[in-house]
């Protein structure tokens, strides 16, 4: 059924100029069945793929690239559920502390550095909105 693609096939199918992919060229991209994915979904709440009227599925780049960072933490690196959840969590927080630094670097100057803070704040302002 569905062949996993070696890296170099994933990364000229997975490209950069698309916006969604459907779940079953997820599934292909992936190497996982539809029906895992969207446990996946359930279990994962960063897994947020847009749903048109139709209610069908269309994943985003950021979606593909958590699935694949899932898939390896499951099935290459043997951890669980629950252990890949917090894993994924913690990298989100690493993420996160190094833009905060990398903001904070930059503002040497105060009116530079309060223009970052405010739109640090506007940024996540639109993501409450967006979630």
């Amino acid at each position: 059924m569905g062949r996993l693609l070696k890296g170099h096939e994933m990364e000229t199918t997975i490209s950069r100029e698309r916006l969604y992919y459907r779940i079953g060229e997820v599934s292909r991209i992936t190497g996982l069945k539809p029906h895992v994915l969207r446990y996946w979904e359930s279990e994962f709440k960063a897994i947020r793929p847009h749903k048109e009227g139709s209610l069908q599925r269309l994943y985003r780049r950021k979606d593909l690239d958590l699935i694949l960072k899932i898939k390896k933490l499951l099935y290459e690196e043997g951890f669980t559920i629950a252990g890949a959840k917090k894993k994924i969590r913690d990298l989100e927080r690493l993420e996160n502390k190094q833009l905060k630094l990398k903001l904070v670097e930059k503002g040497s100057n105060g009116e530079a550095h309060e223009f970052l803070i405010a739109l640090q704040e506007e940024l996540k302002g639109i993501k409450k909105i967006l979630e």
